[in-house]
């Protein structure tokens, strides 16, 4: 017999059993492997001064001899539950986040990866956002929160920050101080989709923003403002709108744009839902997509790729960005400080039929 196959028979016949099955301890991973327990434990729980190699061993001995640490206990040794919250606001234009699906897929299973587990709440507003938050934190239901969707000025992060509990944010916020980030670069998206458009020698781009008060939509304003500047045309704020994020928005801000005396050739839009709104101000304007005006947005949601005609757009892979918040997290409640742990990811640009050359003015 194999040294594992040893130690699974003395389990037997020592009689370590629940619901009619031996239970492996963390005694036997540590007599296994000749550890101490500590060392061990330490490993099992992502202690930073337990070396990768080691804690890469020790999790594979723990896999073969199947063990799994007792929830209950490992709470009380540790201090922690092992599970990462996030409450999300659902009221209004929340409600509408066609990202979700692939984003809570990739946290989860990266949680289970770590024998984390992953609690989501919904909330009708931010205020209730807040309150959930202090509920589930002060009930020690989780160990720490990915934020998504962050504000310039997040009342979640001065709440978390002023009670030293651990969260990462999925986006950047106007003060960063003692926050950890994984974000993707929007603001980069606009800046290449003004040159991209200039390249195609459009001269009169417009752009139609999200919600003024998220920092995406800051950093995206930032994006095509400085595109502006990298190509040489002047910056006019007649052919700027925001707080656009349904196509409901996009219809009555495009309508706005489409209505000038000399419109816009082509519209950039922070949100694909807008640019979908835009599609219908288009359509009321005699207006074809691709050929009159030219259409760009962010998102990459599978409506716009459905669209008539297809919708040129950044693409986000939500189920890694998802993966990375929960790495981060676990990374956090383990005592990584917080500016190491910043990360940022890029749009990936998928071209469709919604954009090209001018041909009316």
């Amino acid at each position: 017999m194999s040294k594992v196959e040893d130690i699974q028979d003395a389990i037997r016949r020592n009689g370590y059993r629940r619901s009619g099955k031996p239970r492996v301890t963390i005694n036997d991973v540590a007599d296994h492997l000749g550890m101490s327990k500590s060392t061990v434990s330490r490993a099992l729980n992502g202690y930073n001064d337990i070396a990768e190699l080691t804690r890469l061993r020790v999790a594979k001995a723990a896999a073969q001899l199947g063990y799994k640490p007792l929830a209950q206990a490992q709470a009380i040794r540790t201090g922690l539950i092992q599970s990462l919250g996030m409450v999300l606001n659902v009221g209004g234009h929340g409600s509408h986040r066609p990202f979700l699906a692939n984003f809570i897929d990739g946290i989860s299973r990266r949680a289970s990866e770590e024998n984390w587990t992953l609690t989501v709440a919904t909330a009708e507003n931010s205020e209730a956002v807040l309150e959930t938050i202090e509920r589930l934190s002060g009930e020690r239901k989780v160990d720490g929160f990915i934020l998504p969707r962050t504000r310039e000025h997040d009342p979640r992060v001065d709440y978390l920050r002023s009670h030293d509990i651990p969260f990462i944010m999925f986006g950047r916020t106007g003060d960063d101080k003692d926050c950890g980030w994984f974000d993707i670069r929007g603001e980069l998206a606009m800046e290449q989709a003004v040159e991209r458009l200039y390249g195609l020698g459009h001269r009169r781009i417009g752009f139609i923003n999200g919600l003024d008060y998220y920092m995406y939509a800051r950093l995206r304003l930032q994006g095509y403002l400085a595109g502006l500047e990298k190509v040489g045309l002047p910056v006019d704020r007649a052919l700027m709108r925001s707080n656009a994020v349904t196509k409901e928005d996009g219809l009555r801000e495009g309508i706005a744009l489409l209505s000038q005396p000399i419109r816009p050739t082509a519209i950039i839009c922070a949100v694909d839902l807008a640019a979908l709104g835009l599609y219908q101000a288009a359509k009321a304007a005699n207006l074809d997509i691709g050929r009159d005006l030219s259409v760009m947005a962010y998102d990459g949601i599978s409506e716009g790729e459905f669209a008539s005609p297809p919708l040129t757009s950044f693409s986000v892979d939500n189920r890694e960005a998802g993966r990375r918040l929960a790495d981060l997290l676990i990374k956090r409640i383990r005592g990584a400080a917080p500016e190491t742990l910043r990360q940022l990811g890029e749009a990936k640009l998928i071209e469709r039929a919604s954009d090209g050359p001018p041909v009316s003015p």
